[in-house]
């Protein structure tokens, strides 16, 4: 019974730390990001409280010593890099997945060739994909080089969510749509996917915010025309200013808000199913 008590106060303290270690520094972040401008430098405790800098980060604030960050162009270019590599990593995730339903020869080889993709660091990947690309005479792009690194990155983990997901498929209802003369194709789009939804919007929220942090495969093989993440880190390593701890808490409750989206949606998909199977019972 002590042992018990014990491993619970372990765990326990062990969850509250890793909590303050995952929520500290956008605790900080935040307030920082309420300091006064167009002067005030990262300092605590904070001596005049202003929205300054995030009327900065918009575009908002008069002209100052401090460069705006340059998120225009950047904030499109990883948007639009990220949505892409979400819809393609969905899709061959779904479909590998759907392989790997069926045992076929190779299957054990093929599959870890598809998990080395999210294995392999970055740095090298990215500096291999460089130099490979300046070999051939091919011009390092976001939406070229960069966005192939993506796919290859984000790919293993859209897989290894829809591979779960058919792991606890039952076969079985697919074999009675079969039966009834349903081809396949119509099987998929009316029986399959609807069941396997949950996973899918599983496999595109990791797609989009792996795809949308990436920044060292996307250093090496962006080009100039740089994303959100260097953009950032080409503003912090010259100087620290507010304006970027207000980004990063926008940004942060951007992410918040897609969580929010992918919860409803995830909420009306299990109504859905249980309105369906009641409507089945009747």
């Amino acid at each position: 019974m002590y042992e018990l008590k014990t491993l619970r106060i372990g765990l326990a303290i062990y969850t509250a730390l890793f909590i303050g270690f995952l929520y500290g520094p956008f605790i900080v972040m935040g307030i920082l990001s309420f300091q006064n401008g167009p002067d005030g430098g990262p300092q605590f405790p904070i001596i005049e409280w202003s929205t300054f800098w995030y009327q900065h980060v918009l575009g908002f604030a008069p002209p100052s010593r401090v460069a705006p960050l340059p998120i225009g162009e950047a904030l499109t270019r990883s948007l639009t890099l990220a949505f892409a590599t979400m819809v393609v990593s969905t899709v061959l995730g779904t479909l590998t997945a759907q392989a790997f339903r069926t045992k076929f020869k190779g299957s054990g080889v093929v599959f870890y060739l598809v998990v080395l993709g999210m294995m392999v660091p970055g740095v090298l990947l990215g500096l291999g994909m460089a130099l490979v690309a300046d070999q051939m005479g091919v011009d390092r792009n976001w939406w070229s080089t960069a966005f192939v690194l993506h796919v290859v990155y984000t790919y293993p983990f859209a897989f290894l969510v829809m591979l779960a997901i058919f792991n606890r498929f039952d076969k079985s209802i697919e074999e009675a749509a079969w039966a009834l003369g349903v081809p396949p194709g119509k099987t998929f789009r009316k029986v399959t996917f609807p069941i396997i939804f949950p996973g899918v919007l599983s496999a595109m929220l990791f797609a989009l915010t792996l795809s949308y942090d990436e920044f060292p495969r996307t250093l090496f093989t962006g080009g100039s025309d740089v994303t959100m993440p260097i953009a950032i880190y080409g503003t912090f390593a010259v100087e620290i200013h507010p304006n970027l701890f207000a980004f990063g808490v926008l940004t942060t409750l951007f992410s918040f808000a897609l969580l929010t989206v992918y919860g409803i949606l995830m909420g009306l998909t299990v109504r859905r199913a249980r309105a369906s199977g009641i409507q089945e019972d009747i």
